[in-house]
């Protein structure tokens, strides 16, 4: 009887192995090195603030420590184009410093949080550990590789921190979280910045503030900003043309495709056969919908994802000054063995629009997408709202 080689990472023990497609290097190691780099006592730049959910409403908040001082170490718009590797090495060296509080804590080390997270640049802190912070390299199916963790004894910031000027007006004045949030956009759209800001509780009126688990802020960010964005886009006029878009990233396929309209958005999730997320035999197709004036409820098939995928179509349209009908293709094939986190949907979106395409008609734009997707296109084109619609001048 011939032996089936087992999984060199989990040795096939696991029902549903997450290896498949092992992305990293043989003999790729890292935990040595960042444990010998752990101790009680920690002092060096925090990057941002990190939220935990569980427990909510009493969750665990605190610094993200790094290890190191690198500008990109927790800025995923800097990360588009890096292997699974360098992400992993990147997140590795930042410690996720915790500590319990209510979402409606108005501590000090609560307010020492929200100071570093509406810092103009990483803080230098000072952390006691209740023991040394623990890192563990995991792969799973379902959350990201994270960094080392450890309970905080005491913190202290060791500098003055600085404040970008817009910044502190938009976080002192007594605001809506929405408008705030929109505020900071204007100013330097940057998503991940209002993330952690709205995360770390310090945006909404004061006596709503709250501390907002990490997980949601991205997704609320991604939403809040593009209804803000789409209050103008609906005011423009359409495009005339077909445009597509195109991009692909860690086993990420995005083709996004602009049709002539008024606003309507349609995303489609697609885990291709073979991925770790379909059965071997038939794509996993899931799609989200909205139409012109907007959903009302959350696209609870599709996550963070879809509002992932929709900011980066409402901000190339509000650039151009023009609205369109989106429908927008995300095939996830073998190569995406790892999830990463949700920013890779966000900056894959945003990167396909340097690539673009034009089309006269419908029928000459779909003919050039069936060419750059792994799923038939007559597929999609059951369940398709928007690509089902008939327009007298689509076909000439």
């Amino acid at each position: 009887m011939v032996k089936v080689p087992s999984c060199p990472i989990c040795e096939g023990r696991r029902p549903f192995c997450i290896h498949k497609s092992y992305p990293l290097p043989a003999g790729f190691s890292l935990e040595q090195k960042i444990r010998d780099r752990l101790s009680k006592d920690f002092f060096g730049p925090s990057y941002s603030v990190f939220v935990g959910h569980y427990g909510y409403p009493n969750v665990n908040i605190g610094p993200m420590a790094g290890l190191e001082n690198r500008p990109v170490i927790d800025d995923p718009s800097k990360w588009f184009g890096k292997s699974y590797q360098e992400i992993i090495e990147l997140r590795s060296l930042l410690i996720r410093s915790k500590q319990k509080e209510s979402i409606f804590s108005r501590s000090r080390f609560v307010q020492d949080n929200q100071e570093l997270a509406i810092a103009k640049q990483p803080a230098d802190t000072e952390i006691t550990f209740k023991k040394d912070p623990v890192y563990i390299f995991r792969l799973s199916d379902s959350t990201q590789p994270m960094g080392p963790s450890g309970s905080i004894d005491k913190m202290r910031i060791t500098e003055n921190v600085k404040v970008s000027r817009h910044v502190d007006k938009v976080v002192s004045d007594d605001l809506k979280a929405n408008d705030a949030a929109m505020m900071l956009y204007k100013k330097q759209s940057d998503v991940y910045k209002i993330t952690t800001v709205l995360s770390s509780g310090a945006l909404g009126l004061e006596k709503n503030k709250k501390i907002v688990p990490t997980r949601w802020s991205i997704t609320a960010t991604d939403d809040i900003i593009t209804k803000g964005l789409l209050e103008k886009v609906r005011t423009y006029q359409s495009i005339n043309d077909y445009l597509v878009y195109e991009a692909n990233y860690l086993g990420n396929y995005f083709v996004i495709l602009f049709m002539p309209g008024n606003w309507e958005f349609e995303n489609f999730e697609v885990w291709a056969p073979g991925s770790n997320w379909a059965a071997q035999s038939q794509s996993r197709i899931i799609g989200e919908y909205e139409p012109h004036r907007g959903r009302t409820t959350y696209a609870e098939s599709q996550a963070g994802g879809y509002y992932a995928a929709r900011i980066a179509s409402a901000e190339v349209l509000g650039r151009m000054k023009r609205q369109a009908r989106v429908v927008s293709f995300r095939e996830v094939s073998e190569e995406y063995s790892i999830p990463m986190g949700v920013w890779v949907v966000r900056e894959t979106a945003r990167k396909a629009f340097a690539n673009m395409k034009k089309f006269s008609t419908k029928e000459e734009a779909l003919g050039y997408v069936k060419t750059r997707l792994r799923v038939p296109l007559e597929h999609y084109m059951k369940t398709s709202k928007i690509l089902k619609q008939g327009r007298l001048g689509d076909y000439f």
